[in-house]
């Protein structure tokens, strides 16, 4: 729903078309959830369905306009005013590898983590990193502009995901050696090829390094 309320968001400005909302959109957010036009138009043809935005006219290069309704507007408050619901999480795709992983035949769990925690605390330092610029752009008074202001604060965003994701991925990791450590030892039957047991890479040596609690930490938002 977000691309949806977003563009009624930008409509309440004034008039747009298509592709200036695709440009604005992406701006605001930094391209971090990038659109294309035709997702747009089908988007701005379920709000025109549903009464909240109408055809309002064209510009001078001929594209079609469209402007927000004042149940549109309705809307937009509604959602402003209403928090985000939590009680359906959406779908992550990482939550669901390592489910998945646990008991998988030949996969090891802990390569698993410790491949995405590297990936996770790189994308915290590129978020880190362009954070910084964008203060600097602030703070020192090159930019005052809305979209920038907007696009730090989906960078601190993605910067506490990826902290708490790179957190839970430590807290996988030891949960994982525990329960090792707890197992009964293997019966008659088990071993390989048997399907009941779970490789958790604890009796592959010590992790590599930059594994384990405390990467990232110097990334976190200040």
């Amino acid at each position: 729903m977000s691309i949806r309320h977003g563009l009624l968001a930008l409509l309440e400005h004034g008039p747009r078309y298509g592709s200036q909302l695709r440009t604005e959109f992406e701006s605001r957010t930094g391209s971090t959830w990038p659109l294309n036009v035709g997702q747009v138009y089908t988007t701005l043809g379920r709000l025109e369905r549903d009464g909240l935005v109408g055809q309002n006219g064209e510009d001078g290069a001929g594209h079609a306009l469209y402007a927000i309704t004042d149940a549109g507007r309705a809307e937009l408050r509604t959602w402003f005013e209403r928090p985000v619901d939590r009680t359906s999480p959406a779908r992550d795709e990482l939550a669901i590898k390592l489910a998945m992983a646990v008991g998988a035949p030949g996969v090891d769990i802990r390569e698993v983590i410790q491949a995405q925690r590297r990936h996770t605390v790189k994308a915290m330092q590129d978020y880190t990193r362009l954070k910084a610029q964008a203060l600097a752009a602030l703070e020192g008074g090159g930019s005052r502009e809305r979209d920038d202001v907007a696009w730090l604060l989906v960078l601190e965003q993605l910067i506490f995901q990826t902290e708490a994701e790179a957190r839970w991925l430590d807290h996988c990791e030891s949960r994982l050696i525990r329960l090792s450590a707890t197992a009964p030892a293997p019966g008659p039957g088990t071993g390989p090829g048997t399907g009941t047991e779970t490789r958790t890479g604890t009796e592959a040596g010590p992790a590599p390094a930059g594994a384990g609690t405390g990467n990232g930490a110097d990334n976190r938002i200040r």
